[in-house]
């Protein structure tokens, strides 16, 4: 009884594979995000509670030497100063920088359509509001489709062409080959776009050391945008000689930075050992295809090798390739049409 009932949850196991193993990511995706939310509430609690003790003995000491000035009066003030700092308008006395002045806006559009949003610069008006609503409707999807052109574009000539080449020029395989050239294209990227910008950060904001700049530019970078770090924004914004040059160059920083990123995880998204654990969580028919369409791949990579150079040279039309459809459907036919053997005086005739 006992071994007929392992045999019967066996036959179900294999009959929904892929079903068990996408109900084992979606709970493990959730146990991920609990056991990061009960990290975060472990480390940053304490440090706000402390904070929040500091600002209220602050506030009491305000009160207790300037007895003129009331609580609720306070209260009021402090309420319209923290209204006024989330729309990016600070009231200390040396500051007299415009949030909307045009490259500061030019920088707003960016962070905006590219959903990183800092949330440091804010529409004030209603009409700004509105517009802001239109303008991200219709630039959004213009621009995750411009930069997924852009990416194909540099794809062709940082990944698929080198792997190419030295798989014909090393005869290494092409899964090891692209394994290794993604982990190169990585590595040189965090050393351009995280290392060296964070360094460069640590030295032109003077309030930022290096783990805070190398936050900034992983934050930004992955579109997170948490806008506790925003360049220009901190108390040494007066030591920049060229802010608004300093703030477009952040601009095309982080533009450029964010299609060299896609290139990354396109790359990383192409590795033959991705699309196998990819095929892990498809549904069987979508699996069934994706494999013949696999075997298609292999079989004119083998057709391409045994093909003799100097037989292409003769022939001036190119070869007419099939659709990838249709040889899935032929294979399809194929595997469903019986052997039958020759019988030997058809064999024989054929023989001679």
């Amino acid at each position: 009884m006992a071994l007929g009932c392992a045999e019967r949850c066996a036959l179900f196991a294999q009959r929904h594979q892929s079903a068990l193993n996408f109900a084992l990511l979606v709970v493990g995706y959730i146990l991920y995000l609990l056991i990061g939310a009960g990290i975060f509430s472990a480390i940053e609690l304490p440090y706000e509670q402390e904070l929040r003790l500091e600002l209220e003995a602050v506030r009491r000491d305000f009160l207790s030497n300037n007895t003129c000035v009331s609580d609720a009066r306070l209260e009021e003030l402090l309420v319209r100063v923290l209204e006024a700092s989330n729309y990016g308008v600070s009231v200390l006395g040396n500051d007299t920088k415009h949030n909307w002045d045009f490259v500061s806006s030019l920088f707003f559009t960016s962070t905006v359509l590219t959903t990183t949003g800092y949330g440091h610069t804010v529409p004030l008006s209603d009409e700004g509001k509105a517009f802001c609503i239109f303008y991200s409707l219709c630039g959004i999807p213009v621009t995750l489709f411009f930069l997924s052109v852009v990416v194909q574009r540099i794809m062709v000539l940082v990944s698929r062409r080198p792997v190419a080449y030295f798989h014909r020029r090393w005869a290494v395989s092409k899964s090891k080959l692209a394994a290794v050239h993604a982990a190169c294209l990585g590595v040189l990227m965090a050393l351009l776009l995280l290392i060296i910008p964070a360094w460069i950060f640590t030295s032109l904001e003077k309030d930022w050391d290096f783990l805070e700049s190398l936050y900034f530019c992983f934050i930004s970078l992955t579109t997170i945008g948490l806008g506790d770090y925003v360049p220009g924004e901190t108390h040494s914004r007066e030591d920049i000689q060229h802010p608004q040059l300093y703030r477009l160059a952040i601009t095309i920083y982080l533009l450029l930075g964010l299609v060299c990123v896609l290139v990354v995880l396109e790359t990383c998204c192409e590795l033959p050992q991705m699309k196998r654990l990819r095929q892990r969580f498809y549904r069987e028919n979508v699996r069934e295809l994706d494999s013949e369409t696999t075997n298609i791949i292999d079989r004119d990579h083998l057709s391409d090798q045994l093909t003799d150079p100097s037989d292409q040279m003769h022939h001036h039309h190119p070869p007419v390739i099939p659709s990838v459809s249709q040889q899935a459907a032929s294979l399809r036919q194929d595997k469903s049409t019986p052997y039958t053997p020759v019988s030997g005086p058809a064999a024989n005739g054929n023989l001679r």
